[in-house]
């Protein structure tokens, strides 16, 4: 309103201001008057006394409108002059980093989040000083030499590999030399970029994955048709061959599948409760035979109390096997396993599978929750994994807002300590904590 009142008063300025001027000027007119009237008695002309009343009179009322012009066109100019720092303040909120520079390439401006991804430019400093890339500084000299907006994707590999959409683009503003402004602009395209790859390199993995056992299963039916076609023992022998093929792609598209799903509901909260002692003990009793076949002795300790979390049991239960079984297949020749439920004091409750087999190297922890990542592939397929155990485990305990930690030791043997929050599991935590 304020605003609108203003304007109307400043349309309606000239209609009044003649009045407002020669009530401002009332004495000087009267005396000009007195003057001029005072003139003719003296010996000059009525109309001379006249013509000379009035250039006053003009003189008197004209002056004042140029000094309020003068007034005006500073007043407009101190507002244009307010213009660039506000504009330079919106620069400076914005969290894309963003340069303002003149057609010399000189740096006229620098938010704080380009100051945090390229460096602090010192003052009156060109672009080149700490932007390199021949590809920035030959999109800068096309935006400056065409004025027109261009953009390209520009990607660094030290000190980690990054992605950025680098725009370029000339602004209406002028510095006070009258040359011309440019922005330039980086979008961060890293976390998209390692998405694409790593959806191409699970659509690569899942694909060779089942391209090896099909391939078997048709070699094996080719065979049957032709050569083995009257060979009951080959046939036997190949059949039990494509059964376990079968089987694997069985596994693998179940895996696959149970991924979809608990991606689906990354962000659903799970309902229910779970006593953890009874679903481990679940899992053991199912698992003990595969243990014996394979030499280990599991050991199962847990507390008296019931120790009962939010969560999905299926889920869970899913989640233990998957640990167990492992460390029964890749710890085999330690020939023991130990499970333990705890809830320590101050902490929330904790699943503990620890075997004493050959161990993990230190550089392969971090990784063994990536899908289809293997320590040895030719074990893991021996032992028929599908290379997404952990990854399901992971995913699952994402969701009950609970963490994987992972400690392992060459020659002595891995711990995999599946750790739930102490308050609601359903809690949001940090990225940081949901894996360790």
């Amino acid at each position: 309103m304020a605003d609108i009142s203003e304007e109307a008063d400043q349309n309606s300025a000239p209609d009044d201001t003649l009045a407002v001027r020669a009530r401002a000027f009332f004495r000087p007119l009267i005396a000009g008057a007195v003057f001029a009237a005072a003139s003719v008695p003296a010996g000059l002309q009525l109309w001379q006394a006249a013509i000379g009343y009035g250039f006053f009179a003009f003189a008197l009322l004209a002056v004042p409108s140029g000094v309020a012009a003068a007034r005006a066109r500073a007043k407009a100019g101190s507002k244009t002059g307010d213009a660039r720092p506000r504009d330079l303040d919106v620069i400076e909120a914005l969290d894309l980093p963003a340069i303002i520079f003149d057609d010399q390439t000189f740096v006229i401006h620098q938010n704080a989040a380009s100051a945090t991804l390229i460096g602090l430019y010192p003052e009156r400093a060109a672009l080149s000083a700490w932007i390199r890339s021949p590809v920035i500084l030959d999109l800068v000299a096309r935006v400056i030499d065409r004025n027109q907006p261009e953009s390209v994707e520009h990607s660094e590999r030290v000190p980690s590999e990054r992605w950025h959409e680098v725009r370029a683009a000339p602004v209406s503003a002028r510095t006070d030399t009258g040359r011309g402004l440019f922005v330039l602009t980086f979008r961060d395209l890293t976390e998209a970029r390692r998405m694409d790859r790593m959806r191409t390199d699970f659509v690569a993995n899942a694909s060779h994955e089942l391209r090896t056992p099909l391939a078997s299963l048709m070699g094996f039916i080719e065979t049957m048709q032709g050569p083995a076609r009257e060979d009951e023992a080959a046939r036997t022998r190949f059949l039990g061959i494509m059964l376990d093929q079968a089987q694997r792609m069985a596994r693998l598209i179940d895996d696959l599948l149970s991924l979809s799903r608990l991606e689906m509901r990354a962000h659903v909260t799970p309902e229910g409760e779970v006593d953890l002692a009874a679903a481990v003990a679940h899992v053991v009793d199912t698992l003990r035979p595969m243990a014996e076949d394979l030499g280990v002795q599991i050991d199962l300790t847990v507390p008296d109390a019931a120790i009962v979390v939010p969560g999905d049991h299926d889920e869970l239960i899913q989640v233990f096997s998957n640990l167990v079984e492992n460390a029964c297949k890749y710890g085999q020749s330690g020939e023991r396993v130990e499970i333990s439920v705890t809830r320590p004091e101050g902490q929330g409750a904790q699943v503990s599978v620890r075997d004493f087999g050959p161990g993990i190297a230190k550089e392969h922890v971090p990784r063994l929750t990536e899908r289809f990542y293997r320590v040895d592939v030719e074990t893991s397929r021996a032992k028929k994994g599908t290379g997404l155990g952990l990854a399901i485990v992971k995913h699952i305990l994402a969701r009950h807002r609970a963490r994987l930690v992972v400690r392992s030791t060459l020659g002595e043997g891995s711990a995999f300590t599946v750790k739930f929050s102490p308050g609601n599991a359903g809690a949001l935590s940090t990225s940081s904590d949901l894996y360790n």
